[in-house]
């Protein structure tokens, strides 16, 4: 059984590791995929296995239906973070850096493979855990991600009807 002091030193230097590794990431620069003006290739890929676990129920059964949906939702959320401040853009960045490191995923977020190939169970918990979190900044990083999420698909007219949302009122012929 470990010693309280190996465990506190293991986790100082997984921490030390982590905050070097994401610097570097950091460092490196971000250029956004191909096709979204704010998403790079690895957070892109992110959001997209995230899609399902936070719209379970909601989104299309039917597996093309399904595919378009996420990809929908994945350029709406990369259209929501386009529009935030510049210091909210880096802080999701960050975010994105961390849960797209291997360790990262690992450690902080306890996913053990790679985001596509994550199971339901896997992101499920992943949520759990961050929404439960008593770390504050876990919380935050669930609530963005998640309410972003939403806001991307319930923006969207194609989710309008899964819900009985007839859609916003039309503004034609009124007189102001």
């Amino acid at each position: 059984m470990p010693t309280r002091r190996q465990f506190l030193q293991v986790g100082l230097a997984s921490g030390a590791v982590l905050a070097g590794a994401g610097w570097l990431a950091q460092r490196g620069g971000r250029l956004p995929a191909q096709g979204y003006g704010w998403l790079d290739a690895r957070a892109a890929r992110i959001v997209a296995a995230l899609v399902p676990a936070v719209l379970e129920g909601a989104l299309p059964e039917a597996s093309d239906a399904r595919k378009d949906a996420i990809r929908e939702t994945t350029a709406a959320f990369d259209r929501a973070v386009s529009g935030l401040s510049p210091a909210v853009q880096d802080e999701i960045a960050q975010l994105f850096s961390l849960l797209g490191l291997a360790a990262g995923r690992f450690i902080v977020a306890g996913v053990r493979s790679e985001w596509h190939e994550a199971t339901p169970d896997e992101l499920h918990a992943f949520l759990r855990r961050w929404r439960e979190s008593r770390f504050g900044l876990l919380r935050a990083g669930y609530q963005a991600l998640t309410q972003l999420i939403q806001a991307a698909w319930y923006g969207n007219p194609a989710a309008w009807e899964r819900i009985g949302y007839p859609g916003p009122p039309s503004l034609e012929g009124k007189a102001a």
